[in-house]
């Protein structure tokens, strides 16, 4: 694996956004979270459930455990970030990966080494 998968970036590629679709072409072994997995899943295409959920299963899901839950417990506290994106900082940082995000908000490149902005719009 190389990214995970923000949940930003899944739902752009679901809205059309062609930037959203071509990053996820070009980049081996993405992986999700189960964060991403339910942001997406809770949006509006319930119509589109059984399809959507089909397409997320292709991507490999890194488990979460007490290592994750702890990490993510200090990054709350340190950067007082909401619990999904400091589970998602901290499943990015335990494996090893980037987590590709569009988030600057709570998520400076700068600031973090870790995040990778793969487009913007």
């Amino acid at each position: 694996m190389s990214v995970l998968l923000d949940s930003v970036i899944l739902i752009d590629h679901l809205n059309g956004i062609s930037k959203a679709t071509h990053y996820l072409g070009s980049v081996r072994r993405p992986a999700i979270s189960l964060i991403s997995r339910a942001e997406v899943l809770s949006g509006p295409r319930m119509s589109q459930r059984s399809a959507v959920i089909e397409w997320l299963d292709r991507f490999p899901m890194l488990p979460m455990g007490v290592q994750a839950a702890d990490f993510a417990a200090e990054l709350r506290r340190q950067y007082r970030w909401h619990l999904p994106d400091a589970f998602q900082a901290a499943l990015a940082q335990i494996h090893g990966l980037k987590l590709a995000t569009r988030n600057t908000r709570d998520f400076p490149p700068d600031r973090h080494p870790f995040v990778v902005v793969p487009y913007t719009i």
